[in-house]
């Protein structure tokens, strides 16, 4: 049988996969390891297993320089279910918490986390209708605050933090990095706790990283149960229950291509070559339309729309007719958006360059 040649994958998640670790779990799906098993049949208890979850932990500290005082959690619910299990371990008895309201994602932390105490929203980009992040120096942070929540980057509405915010006491920085976790490196000794939702750039869906400073383990609800509590879960090395086993081995085998490569530093090399690909196109004319503020233009997803807006759906079926794929914007937006998550490759932006200009000379 011949497979058909893969197309271009611009989906916002679950996202592209890095081709050489796609052809590696192909070869070892039905015997890992030579255990004659695949690793979906494999106890996440063997020692095999355990060792494969101890390796993808060692990488990431390698890659992200992770602290010894962090621990790092592999679990499960997907981004969505830490907006309410952060409030539940970090919360103190203060009942106050700080959020950054830069879009959608950061509306739903926030609207998780006020089911738990009060949320003080210490800044809002609604301002400029979501299209820049409001200054550090405007926010209003809350003396007593638990913790400060922002997310590093809007995947829907295309704003990305440039910065790491300063706070000015010991309140814990929380951070969701969901979408550009991994595309360049990171200060992780800044946060109390970052999360990221796997489908993105760490691996396929099913499970959520949770890097999370030790002193701030021990301090969950009493109604919390055992299954979202931090420290219940990195007592038991994110073994609590039983993990989501592929999505964890996958995920080891994009750590270890991302070394292969040469780690985030390189990864920020390529990432910023791709970028400039689409917002230089973007911005040559006034057929494409990018209205986000261009200091806080996401380098991993690119919303964009035809100023001619009539001419959006006939773009999208063309881009699937070149096996571009993935580019319809979310439906609370509209419009296309290209995700430029790791594993998509430079060739790829470039052949979607291509099509937008030959789309842009044909109706413009």
């Amino acid at each position: 049988m011949v497979l058909a040649a893969r197309n271009y994958n611009f989906s916002a998640g679950p996202a592209a996969m890095p081709e050489p670790v796609l052809k590696q779990i192909k070869n070892e799906l039905l015997n890992w390891k030579g255990t004659g098993a695949s690793v979906m049949e494999v106890s996440h208890r063997s020692e095999v297993f355990v060792q494969m979850a101890r390796d993808a932990e060692q990488n990431l500290r390698d890659l992200l320089g992770i602290p010894w005082n962090y621990k790092v959690l592999f679990l499960q619910g997907g981004g969505t279910l830490q907006f309410s299990q952060i409030p539940m371990n970090l919360m103190e008895d203060s009942g106050v918490c700080d959020y950054i309201d830069t879009g959608y994602w950061s509306q739903k932390a926030l609207a998780a986390a006020s089911r738990y105490g009060d949320v003080n929203i210490a800044a809002s980009a609604l301002l400029s209708d979501y299209k820049a992040i409001p200054r550090e120096q405007d926010w209003k942070v809350s003396t007593n605050s638990s913790y400060l929540h922002y997310t590093s980057n809007e995947t829907i509405d295309g704003l990305e933090f440039k910065w790491i915010p300063e706070l000015d006491n010991d309140i814990p920085l929380v951070g969701d990095f969901s979408a550009n976790i991994l595309s360049g490196p990171l200060d992780v000794s800044k946060f109390g706790l970052i999360y990221a939702g796997a489908q993105k750039n760490i691996g396929p869906s099913g499970m959520t990283l949770v890097i999370v400073r030790e002193d701030l383990l021990g301090r969950a609800h009493a109604l919390c149960p055992d299954i979202l509590n931090y420290q219940v879960l990195a007592k038991h090395d994110s073994m609590f229950n039983t993990p989501s086993t592929f999505a964890w081995y996958a995920a080891g085998l994009v750590f270890q291509w991302l070394k292969s490569l040469g780690g985030l530093e390189a990864m920020q090399t390529r990432n910023i070559r791709k970028k400039r690909i689409l917002y230089e196109l973007i911005d040559s004319s006034d057929f494409y339309v990018n209205d986000v503020a261009r200091e806080d233009r996401s380098s991993m997803n690119i919303p964009f729309r035809i100023a001619d807006e009539k001419l959006e759906s006939l773009f999208l079926v063309g881009a699937t007719e070149r096996g571009l794929l993935g580019l319809k914007g979310h439906r609370a937006k509209g419009g296309m958006r290209a995700s430029l998550y790791n594993a998509v490759s430079e060739e790829a932006v470039r052949s979607l360059a291509m099509y937008m200009t030959e789309f842009r000379q044909r109706f413009g």
